[in-house]
């Protein structure tokens, strides 16, 4: 089993940044991806990125490329979203997610964090 932890989100102004941190635990030696999701409200949820843990090949849903980072730190367990100039779109509860491949569906992942909430204001 694989415990995932978010943290980082929280309350930002229209083209601000923030960055969301992911923090593994547990048999993380069987995690080839790991991925961001986010769920607005009434929607489904929907991939934002994705990394390949071990070489750090990186995917990103195409409204955010350009604004969005992926990035890990393999040995604190960690994946990082750095979420730079934010949009009004942006808001929603951002899922982090691990499994033995990367994907943009969700499917594919077998363990989910709790979620952290972003919000964007004027």
């Amino acid at each position: 089993q694989v415990q995932l932890v978010e943290s980082g989100g929280g309350l930002v102004q229209a083209g601000g940044s923030l960055r969301l941190s992911c923090v593994a635990s547990g048999c993380t030696f069987s995690i080839y991806a790991m991925g961001w999701f986010r769920q607005p409200p009434g929607k489904e949820r929907e991939f934002v990125a994705a990394v390949r843990w071990r070489i750090s090949t990186t995917y990103y849903t195409d409204s955010v490329k350009g604004r969005f980072t992926i990035s890990r730190d393999v040995a604190k367990n960690t994946v990082y979203l750095q979420m730079n100039s934010l949009k009004y779109e942006d808001p929603t509860v951002y899922y982090c997610a691990a499994g033995p491949l990367t994907s943009k569906n969700q499917t594919a992942y077998d363990y989910w964090g709790q979620g952290t909430q972003v919000t964007v204001s004027s």
